[in-house]
This record gives C-alpha cells, sequence and structure tokens, in this order.
C-alpha cells in the first residue's frame, strides 16, 4: 500500500504515575526580549542497540549484506531522515564501533553488564540513558531491520512530536490463520482463532491482522524510565510488507539479500542508467600475481566467471574499459582476448576516467567504478556507482557502497555486473511509475 496507516491507542500507567513526563525543557532567547524564555524542542536520538556476542550469526551486525554492513543500512536511513537530533549505536565490540563511525554514528560504550545474553533491549536504553541527559525521546532502531527507509522514521518522528504519541512502534499486516496449539500427549482438538473455516474468507475479503516487525520502538524518555518500551499515548506505524525483513527470523542470507537489493534504501542520491564500468586490471580483473615464463615474459590470468560477466555489461549497452598503473605489455593485454579498450602505465586515474567520461558525453553518475587499491579512492567517490573486491584495501573498501564477496580475479567483476544489473532494473521500474 502507497499510503501507510497509523492507529494508537492509550493505556493506563502500571504504576499510576503520570503519562505526561517532564516538563518542557525552557532556554532563554537574548533577542526576544528581556527574560522571555522558548520552549527547547525535544531531543530524539536514534539508538541501534548492537553488541558483539551474537549467537546465532558471528558479528551478525557487520555482516555484508549486499555488499554493506547489516548495522549500515539503518544507519543510512535514520542518519538521512533528518529527523534525529543525534544518532547512536551502543556496542562492546571495536569493528561494530568503527563501522559505526564510518558510516557517521555516535557511539556508545556498552557495560559489560548490559552486554550480557541475559541482558534485555530495554536494559541497554536504560544504560544509555544514564549516560545522556540531555536525551528526550528514544527511536530503537533494529540493526536486523535492513529495508527500514527514512520516510517510515521522518513519519513517526511527526506524530511523536506533533501529535504528542507517547510510544510508537512498527508492524506488519499478515494475512494468516491461527490455530490454537494443543500439546503432546493432550487428547484435545484444535481451534480456529481468527476464522470460521466454514466461512474461510478470500484474502481480498479480509483485512488480515497486524503484527510487530521489530523495526523500531520508539518511547519518550518517561516511559522508558518506568521501564515500558509501549504505553501512554501508545501507536502503532504499519510498514510496508516488503519493507518489513528482519534478519533475526530470515536467516537465509542470500534471500535477505535479494529482498534488500530490490526494496532497501540507497542513499539521497537517485541512481542513473550505468554507462561506463571502469575496473582496476591489478586486483580486481586479476588476483594481483604475476607470474613469469621461462623466456622472462609476463603472464596474468583471470576467471572465466569475470569474462562472462563483461560480456553481459557489453551486451546490454555498458562499455567496459580497464586500467591499470603498471605498465603491462601490449602483448600480455591482448592474450587477455577480452575486446575492451585498457589503459596502463596511468599515474592519474581521476583525470584518465575523467577524460573517458567527458569523452562519452557522461556525467559521473552514470559510471561506475571497480577499484581495489588507494590510488582508486578519489575515483570510487566521484562514480555514481562503486564496488570492491572482497580482499581489496581497507581505505578502498571505506569510499564504497558496496563490497563484493568475491576476491579480486575470483569472480569479482561478475559478482558487481549483477549488482549493476540490479539496481539498473530499479532505475526502469522507477522510470515507469
Amino acid at each position: 500500500m502507497d499510503s501507510l496507516e497509523k492507529g494508537s491507542t492509550s493505556v493506563c500507567n502500571p504504576r499510576g504515575r503520570s503519562s505526561r513526563g517532564r516538563p518542557p525543557k525552557l532556554q532563554r532567547n537574548s533577542r526576544g526580549g528581556q527574560g522571555r524564555c522558548v520552549e527547547k524542542p525535544p531531543h530524539l536520538a536514534a539508538l541501534i542497540l548492537a553488541r558483539g556476542g551474537s549467537k546465532g550469526i558471528p558479528l551478525k551486525n557487520i555482516k555484508h549484506l549486499a555488499g554493506v554492513p547489516l548495522i549500515g543500512w539503518v544507519l543510512r536511513a535514520a542518519l538521512d531522515s533528518g529527523v534525529f537530533q543525534s544518532v547512536w549505536v551502543s556496542t562492546d565490540h571495536d569493528e561494530i564501533e568503527n563501522v559505526a563511525k564510518q558510516f557517521g554514528a555516535q557511539v556508545h560504550r556498552r557495560s559489560s553488564e548490559a552486554s550480557k545474553d541475559s541482558a534485555t533491549s530495554l536494559d541497554a536504553i536504560i544504560e544509555f540513558l544514564n549516560y545522556h541527559n540531555e536525551v528526550d525521546i528514544i527511536g530503537n532502531i533494529q540493526a536486523t531491520s535492513p529495508c527500514l527507509h527514512p520516510t517510515d522514521l521522518q513519519k513517526v518522528a511527526e506524530m511523536i512530536r506533533e501529535e504528542g504519541y507517547d510510544s510508537v512502534f512498527s508492524v506488519v499486516r499478515r494475512h494468516q490463520f491461527r490455530w490454537s496449539e494443543i500439546q503432546k500427549g493432550v487428547c484435545e482438538v484444535t481451534e480456529p482463532l481468527n476464522l470460521n473455516p466454514a466461512k474461510r474468507p478470500r484474502r481480498q475479503d479480509w483485512d488480515g491482522e497486524l503484527y510487530e516487525n521489530g523495526s523500531f520502538y520508539f518511547a519518550k524518555r518517561h516511559l522508558i524510565e518506568m521501564g515500558y518500551l509501549q504505553g501512554g499515548k501508545m501507536a502503532y506505524y504499519e510498514m510496508r510488507a516488503e519493507h518489513s525483513v528482519d534478519i533475526d527470523v530470515d536467516i537465509d542470507w542470500p534471500i535477505a539479500e535479494q529482498r534488500v537489493l530490490r526494496y532497501g534504501y540507497f542513499g539521497k542520491e537517485k541512481f542513473k542508467e550505468i554507462k561506463l564500468l571502469v575496473c582496476n586490471i591489478d586486483g580486481c580483473l586479476t588476483n594481483g600475481h604475476i607470474y613469469v615464463s621461462g623466456d622472462q615474459k609476463e603472464i596474468i590470468s583471470y576467471d572465466v566467471k569475470d569474462a562472462i560477466g563483461i560480456s553481459l555489461l557489453k551486451k546490454s549497452g555498458i562499455e567496459v574499459r580497464f586500467i591499470s598503473e603498471r605498465d603491462c605489455s601490449q602483448e600480455t593485454l591482448s592474450s587477455l582476448q577480452l575486446d575492451c579498450k585498457m589503459e596502463v602505465s596511468v599515474s592519474d586515474k581521476l583525470a584518465l576516467v575523467d577524460e573517458w567520461r567527458k569523452e562519452m558525453g557522461l556525467c559521473w553518475k552514470e559510471v561506475a567504478y571497480l577499484g581495489n587499491e588507494v590510488s582508486d579512492e578519489e575515483c570510487l567517490k566521484r562514480a555514481g556507482l562503486n564496488g570492491v573486491p572482497a580482499d581489496a584495501c581497507s581505505s578502498a573498501q571505506k569510499a564504497v557502497g558496496y563490497i563484493c564477496k568475491c576476491n579480486g580475479g575470483r569472480g569479482a567483476i561478475r559478482e558487481f555486473a549483477e549488482h549493476i544489473f540490479l539496481l539498473m532494473e530499479k532505475v526502469n521500474n522507477s522510470c515507469q511509475k
């Protein structure tokens, strides 16, 4: 559905305390007259909980999903939403901290107590609030929901700030018939819980039911301090089914990747159709190894899968060109039999790619670049679509939006080609709407 729905309800505070929370913060307005105060807007902080001790998938929160660390998908959505005064990751792990900072988030180092298997999400959130008195509202976003979009967060922030809700959580509509569970060894019959078997409704005749999908829980500070993420004046926010991907449930990683590639949020910049792919020879087309024959001739090798990927790109109308800092012999390049333009002994890769771009009448958004070295960084940053093989240097990895699962010379080009095709399909679908 294009228009997302919301619902609300008020609940009594089980502890009998006021649910209106703290009085609004006031600050002195030096321009508004002597002694005049204005209300300071409440501080809304995004908080992603990401401890390192995942039992199901080791370091799941930073495992690459569709070329991006899992936590990176929700961090991108939170930062681009523009509704948070601060975006935080609560973690106990150095690698997760590094990834969080790479995406632009601040990091709260979680205590050992709040990092135990027995610790709850609420424990970790309360600990965070104890260190951050400036925060009035928490948007607890699950790292395992990679199809979250900024528009969802913007609408929920409006519900909290403008419509006065104390807590809002995400749900998804399911059309599933439920039956009562029968314990083993008990002589009972199952009973329908939400249908009449004699009048089973068609899907189109039934609104279905709302289920929490775990993407996010927003709550005001006073509720959390009393031990609740849901309470007070409470509302749900209905997300689209295609955006409700939960890696805790959807543990088939390849299936989750396909969902994210089709329905995930890729950033503020709109993709344009790719017309040119520039690829590094050493470390991308090849594995970087150089073999020397007995007569001192240089020999390099590449993967047939990559050759097929190059052929598919060319058939789809994408020009493929190669670049290298090394002085590869023309004999060596000809032996590759790839029928692509290749330039070697390149000291300034950015200048050459810019020249190619202008020669073809393209903007940078129409250029894709696959690199693996420090010398590729500027090209990677400029290109509309960028990627690196799995074994690329760390600085090149930090400059891109897609990290291949394959190493250089071992299928990285074919994998990146498939990534290009999927994103171009998104471009074409958006143009048809």
